[in-house]
């Protein structure tokens, strides 16, 4: 990790504020509490409300080696928080350990036959797999082998994966990790191109593939994918010397596309050399990077958020343990793709340091019908199903009945990766969890590593909507544009930071320090030359308000917001108004430009089968919106579609929306799962009377960003 002067500009004031001229202006009504089943909090890991006086900030940093604890180290750790050097906190230092030692060789003894993994083929007439910890040990151990003795890997060295949902994935993170290769995960869905700008920033010489796996019902040629990976990566100056690629199906290939002699190797032509091999877990210093997990956007350069090996795994079997309440006895589903920051803390890393089994599914969730999540819960016996808002509500849509037609038998339930919305929390609660389950409605990001705002099931009561307070140990503060704190409960919104350090924060935005010190530090620090981390509040990018409770609702990226004559609107809240209308499925709000107003919003709905006329349910909208947020929020128009434009995880893709508002190019749409679906679109808004030119294409490009 490189070291850089710090440089920052001192913008926060000392004195409290007056909210009056709040970052987003939030009109959310507040919801009632649900206490969490009796039956729950009886087996709950974490029960006594002592636990937060334990990660007091009285407390902090030591309370953090509750967590490290949870791990073997091989040297035990010197100093807890290493402040010498903000923001670049190092954790517990002088201590080593080994992730896939704490992941794998450490479980053998007691669960050695238990499952560490169950891989479920997208195909219904292919076996599941169980694959127990003692079989995992040997296909991390050949891996690890195949990786150091072939491909010529070695402590420090990058190593850049571009594989899909199954096995092979987790085994080469774990093997990666035994010898203390840096990983380096591209989501499978992503271009080959967009895979080369990835190796080329890690520097990572050596790929990982894999021919072919199935989505949808298709059978994908990944390892297409691989020529236009190491174009890319050589244009900007990296070479990749060996291309490693693992058969879906060995025996058979699923590419047309033929390897290059010298350059690419099928896993299973080599992998009989290492048959039994062990390597010994490398012992990496706490402070050694882990991994390399890049974020994803429509703008700019990928950012390299670099993990810990120490910090990181104790902060993710941590939370694991004290808000998902995983057991090793538990069999937990996380539908998240590995891909992502979620798969990596909470499919991989933390289950598998608590001793659990963890399920891998390959496909679609919602395929080939939308009951399929529930057959899968059903017959594996899943008891903690954990999950994104963007699922819920697709699953919501177009089967809201199946849930209970089903026998799964949740005692945990987790929401990630945005707001939900109360009405699709309710939902979730009553119909999937049959009223039986504890929520989390976790808050966190990539960079954080870990949650940082959430109920502790087995003590707090649940809210819909709202994420709930901080996790033990962490200390947020909402702050206005000037770096004045929010009081809780004063029903203004602002800019959620955290006001300390925790150890699963990313050390550094790989070879870009001064990027990571200006993007998420400089802001609101208030003394540049201080060691003290008080001083270097974490800037999250997110909007929120407190209750007076201290539950947070989180409102979403700030660069969501649609100002309208000054007042500046959180997207989410104006989706979530659309939500308290039943026949309304999924919903998008959008900037459009006005000449008086700048911009006003317009909205984009879909509806439930069996909906009523779209001219009636969008008036209802448009009313509901009025009358839950104000007049100001009233939407230039209400465009019921029969889909959203959506990313292959889902998520629907807001500048395509707002690009057809405004008239404007839709841009690159093959990344969307269903392109076809712009045509439609842009034929409901053509029919819809224009006010305005619309904005430009530039204007758009800065206001309208999607992420993964």
């Amino acid at each position: 990790m490189s070291e850089v002067p710090t440089r920052a500009t001192n913008r926060a004031g000392a004195s409290p504020t007056d909210p009056s001229s709040p970052s987003i202006d939030a009109r959310w009504k507040e919801e009632g509490t649900i206490p969490p089943p009796a039956r729950f909090t009886a087996q709950a890991n974490v029960r006594n409300p002592t636990i937060f006086e334990r990660f007091s900030e009285e407390r902090f940093p030591a309370c953090f080696e509750e967590y490290a604890r949870l791990l073997d180290w091989s040297t035990p750790w010197k100093t807890v928080l290493d402040t010498s050097h903000p923001p670049f906190w190092r954790w517990f230092e002088g201590g080593t350990l080994n992730a896939s030692h704490n992941c794998v060789d450490r479980h053998l003894a007691e669960r050695g036959d238990q499952p560490a993994m169950i891989f479920v083929p997208e195909d219904e007439a292919e076996a599941v797999q169980y694959i127990a910890y003692r079989e995992l040990h040997q296909r991390v151990n050949e891996f690890a082998a195949l990786l150091r003795d072939f491909a010529g890997l070695r402590r420090g060295d990058r190593v850049t994966f571009h594989l899909p949902m199954t096995p092979e994935l987790p085994i080469s993170m774990l093997a990666a990790a035994r010898i203390g290769a840096v990983h380096c995960e591209v989501f499978g869905g992503f271009s080959g191109a967009a895979c080369g700008t990835r190796i080329a920033d890690s520097g990572s010489r050596v790929l990982v593939t894999m021919d072919g796996y199935s989505r949808n019902g298709r059978t994908i040629d990944h390892f297409a994918n691989v020529e236009a990976a190491v174009r890319s990566a050589e244009s900007m100056g990296q070479r990749v010397d060996k291309v490693l690629v693992w058969s879906r199906h060995p025996g058979r290939s699923l590419t047309t596309h033929p390897l290059k002699d010298g350059r690419d190797h099928r896993i299973e032509d080599l992998i009989g050399r290492y048959a039994g091999k062990r390597v010994d877990p490398e012992p990496m210093a706490s402070t050694d990077p882990l991994f390399l997990m890049y974020t994803s956007g429509t703008t700019g350069k990928p950012k390299g958020c670099q993990h810990s090996t120490g910090g990181y795994l104790a902060y993710v079997t941590g939370t694991a343990k004290y808000v998902l309440d995983l057991k090793p006895e538990d069999i937990y589903w996380c539908t998240a793709d590995i891909g992502w920051i979620t798969g990596h803390s909470y499919v991989v890393y933390g289950p598998l340091a608590i001793g659990g089994t963890t399920v891998l599914y390959e496909g679609v969730p919602s395929y080939p019908d939308p009951s399929r999540s529930w057959r899968i819960s059903e017959r594996l016996g899943v008891n903690i199903f954990h999950t994104s808002p963007t699922l819920i509500r697709q699953l919501r849509k177009t089967a809201p009945e199946e849930p209970h037609r089903h026998g799964q038998k949740f005692r945990l339930m987790a929401t990630v990766g945005e707001p939900i919305e109360p009405e699709v929390w309710r939902w979730f609660y009553d119909e999937v969890g049959k009223g039986e389950a504890a929520v989390v409605d976790t808050w966190w990001q990539t960079e954080t590593g870990g949650f940082l705002c959430s109920t502790v099931p087995g003590i707090h009561p649940m809210k819909p909507g709202s994420a709930g307070p901080a996790v033990p140990g962490i200390f947020p503060v909402i702050l206005d544009e000037d770096g004045r704190p929010i009081e809780r409960g004063s029903g203004h919104a602002g800019i959620i930071c955290i006001r300390n350090p925790w150890p699963g924060i990313m050390q550094t935005i790989w070879g870009d320090p001064h990027r990571f010190l200006e993007q998420y530090y400089s802001r609101f620090c208030r003394d540049e030359k201080s060691t003290d981390w008080r001083d270097w509040p974490y800037v999250t990018g997110d909007g929120a308000i407190q209750g007076a409770d201290g539950y947070f609702r989180i409102l979403g990226r700030l660069d969501d917001v649609i100002k309208v004559a000054g007042h500046r609107l959180g997207a989410k809240e104006l989706e979530s108004a659309c939500l308290k209308v039943p026949e309304v499925a999924e919903a998008a709000a959008v900037p459009l430009a006005d000449e008086l107003k700048g911009r006003v919003p317009d909205i984009y709905i879909s509806l439930k089968p069996g909906a009523p006329p779209a001219a009636e349910v969008a008036a209802r909208v448009r009313s509901s919106i009025v009358e839950l947020i104000g007049k100001v929020a009233a939407p230039q128009h209400v465009y019921v579609v029969d889909d959203m434009p959506k990313t292959r995880s889902g998520k629907i893709m807001r500048r395509v929306l707002a690009a057809l508002s405004n008239g404007v190019d839709a841009g690159d749409t093959t990344t969307l799962v269903n392109p076809e679906i712009v045509a439609s679109i842009r034929k409901v808004v053509a029919q819809a009377p224009r006010a305005s030119p619309g904005l430009s294409a530039e204007a758009l490009h800065k206001e309208v960003r999607d992420t993964e």
